[in-house]
């Protein structure tokens, strides 16, 4: 017989500028630490290579996306440009009651709605060590074009005035010394490598130098 009164386990919102390196920080961290599981995000894009339905996300069309917002089973969602990300809040409440800790991979938008509703979210926001860094990180995808690339950098551009909001900002120099970082603020052991006062300055470069590469 399954133990009643299992400890309930926390929330882990990671948000950060497309191509940061979120989903490899997350595979790593669970790969290191049992206690975690995914939340398995609802989108309507189409996969990318190596992505599987059910493991990296629920991949579902625009009409059925839709009729489940009407049926409220989402905990968050979002739209950026033609494309829908949602957070099935039964898929959570579900592992949480396991005894995990729910990593939710989200954007800025639905990052902020879950803080206003679970105050007991831990968030961190991941930016990367350069803005030419990120540039070369979302070149080097190659699943994008020059258009959808030049359209990221712009809404890092827009994010980095929302990241304050955040409980915790990790500069991802190194998969393992990342992963390690967060999860000691989601123990609540640890603090981050760079103070934030320093972390925001760093933020606050790479907005201005994104924003310099784009006029170019």
């Amino acid at each position: 017989m399954a133990e009643a009164n299992a400890k309930k386990g926390g929330l882990l919102v990671i948000s950060g500028f497309s191509g940061v390196g979120k989903g490899t920080v997350i595979r790593r961290l669970m790969e290191e630490f049992p206690e975690y599981a995914f939340s398995v995000s609802a989108t309507t894009r189409k996969p990318r290579p190596g992505e599987t339905h059910g493991t990296d996300y629920f991949f579902i069309d625009p009409e059925t996306f839709d009729r489940w917002v009407e049926e409220g089973k989402f905990l968050e969602y979002a739209r950026f440009f033609d494309k829908a990300y949602g957070t099935l809040a039964e898929h959570v409440e579900d592992l949480r009651n396991q005894g995990k800790t729910v990593i939710l991979d989200v954007e800025v938008e639905g990052a902020c709605n879950i803080m206003k509703s679970c105050p007991d979210a831990v968030s961190v926001y991941i930016i990367p060590p350069s803005a030419g860094e990120l540039h070369s990180r979302l070149k080097k995808r190659a699943t994008e074009s020059e258009a959808q690339i030049r359209g990221r950098m712009e809404k890092a551009v827009r994010e980095a005035d929302i990241i304050p909001q955040y409980h915790h900002i990790v500069v991802n120099d190194e998969v393992q010394d990342t992963a390690e970082e967060i999860h000691q603020l989601a123990q609540g052991t640890g603090k981050t490598r760079l103070p934030r006062r320093k972390a925001m300055r760093l933020a606050r470069q790479i907005q201005k130098d994104l924003a310099r590469i784009l006029e170019q």
